[in-house]
């Protein structure tokens, strides 16, 4: 039997964090944005097969977006199969201010 896909959900917080990293790339890069949204679809498709990275803290997991200086801060509800993303962080921030 083939493992069911987990479902992502992103938070209003991780939504609004990723929507400010492509304004930011795209102030400096016509290629950056769509590089930035290709590195982030290719870590949900990550995060569907196989959410059990790294414990960050307590339940909250975290995975590094490749090329960029962004990581995927999330809890997994194995029971209903979901990936909930709570922040798409950078990892040059204030550590104090992680979610």
């Amino acid at each position: 039997m083939k493992n069911m896909a987990f479902k992502i959900i992103i938070s209003p917080r991780a939504q609004m964090e990723i929507e400010i990293a492509i304004d930011y790339y795209s102030l400096y890069s016509s290629n950056a944005p769509k590089s930035f949204i290709n590195s982030l679809q290719e870590a949900y498709h990550n995060l569907e097969n196989n959410p059990f990275f790294s414990v960050r803290y307590r339940n909250v997991r975290s995975l590094k977006i490749n090329k960029f200086p962004y990581s995927l801060f999330f809890v997994i509800d194995e029971t209903q199969n979901l990936v909930r993303i709570l922040s798409c962080f950078h990892g040059k921030r204030d550590p104090n201010k992680r979610p």
